[in-house]
């Protein structure tokens, strides 16, 4: 099998990552699943297939030791995101699949209260998840309705540069680590000297990158980026747990007074294997949000994100519920999703085994 016929099958059966191992079988994600192909290709084959996708510079990188972050298009309609690595004194490859174009709001399911947040002049929203749960998707429909509504300067840092964004309404300038600058920090200290309205950033990684975002919005930008947590209320703790402790009264101040949103998701099979579906938790920047924040009352949020039905926030529960109702996923789906299953088992009414019988 050549490298791309193993593309073509991936994307014939919509998966989402493919493994390549020198070595051993290949391997692909379907709907989250893991799935170990009877394909075993020899070693040279193996490593052929890796080195498709690297430039004559990069393969000399590997082969000195280095491990290879990059973005691509292959046949001009699907990008790809692919990290190659050593292990076992051998070569590996995980390459995650792009959609070939960027997906509108709707198709992904994403809640319309989002485009309100994207319209913002300044501040920060955060998209956050498990590795997996389509926040590159996500943000990449965020920046792409930004693109066609709005006439905006953009600059993006991202490791790698995943989707490619056209000029439209907006003028987007699309900046790599490791290419383009060193760190997320250090752009995003340069992006203000290059007149930005948004900046996204690929992830926040660490305090600096944390304390460059904040700064950024305390001047007047929005700011987007994601992080890998599970909820909004995680998320806040994630920020100011992770400053160093004499910073930590003014970052809950200063992320009181930025945050715009926090959109939490997830990833979820379809109870009848036919793909996943999008599960989400919306919190908004209301002035209820801002004082729990101030107050450190971090636990209350899930209950002032309930009172907030009418503006647009849900929690991940409530959207859990959803889905269960609707026939999409199963119980144990719901189950293993939600970060309360006491409450969740309370809402879903779980003590009566006749509670929407049909959805078991």
């Amino acid at each position: 099998m050549t490298f791309e016929q193993l593309m073509d099958y991936a994307i014939e059966q919509d998966c989402s990552d493919v493994h390549i191992t020198v070595g051993t079988n290949l391997a692909v994600r379907r709907y989250g699943v893991l799935h170990i192909l009877d394909e075993r290709p020899t070693p040279e084959e193996s490593l052929a297939m890796i080195y498709t996708i690297l430039s004559n510079e990069e393969i000399q990188r590997v082969e000195a030791g280095e491990d290879i972050d990059l973005g691509l298009m292959i046949d001009n309609e699907i990008r790809i995101r692919a990290n190659v690595y050593h292990q076992r004194n051998n070569l590996a490859c995980s390459i995650r699949l792009l959609m070939a174009r960027i997906p509108e709001f709707e198709e992904l399911g994403i809640p319309e209260v989002v485009k309100d947040m994207a319209t913002a002049k300044n501040g920060i929203i955060l998209v956050t998840g498990p590795t997996g749960s389509g926040k590159t998707t996500t943000m990449a429909a965020i920046v792409d309705y930004i693109n066609k509504n709005e006439a905006r300067h953009v600059i993006t840092i991202e490791d790698p540069i995943e989707y490619i964004y056209p000029h439209d309404r907006a003028m987007i300038h699309q900046r790599e680590l490791h290419r383009d600058t060193d760190s997320f920090a250090s752009a995003l200290h340069s992006s203000l000297r290059e007149d930005p309205d948004i900046i996204f950033v690929g992830e926040m990684r660490d305090f600096e990158t944390i304390a460059a975002a904040i700064t950024a919005a305390e001047t007047g930008h929005l700011v987007l980026s994601t992080m890998h947590t599970t909820s909004a209320g995680q998320t806040i703790n994630r920020i100011i747990d992770g400053s160093p402790s004499d910073r930590q009264a003014i970052i809950r101040q200063q992320f009181a007074t930025n945050i715009r949103g926090v959109v939490s998701q997830q990833l979820l099979p379809i109870k009848d294997g036919t793909g996943r579906i999008l599960a989400t938790e919306i919190m908004i920047g209301t002035n209820a949000i801002k004082n729990l924040i101030l107050e450190e009352k971090v636990q209350m949020i899930p209950g002032a994100i309930q009172s907030g039905r009418s503006l647009g926030m849900h929690t991940l529960n409530e959207d859990l519920i959803r889905l269960y109702k609707e026939g999409f996923i199963n119980w144990q789906t719901a189950m293993d999703a939600t970060y309360d299953q006491q409450d969740l088992e309370k809402a879903i009414g779980l003590n009566n085994p006749n509670a929407f019988p049909s959805y078991h």
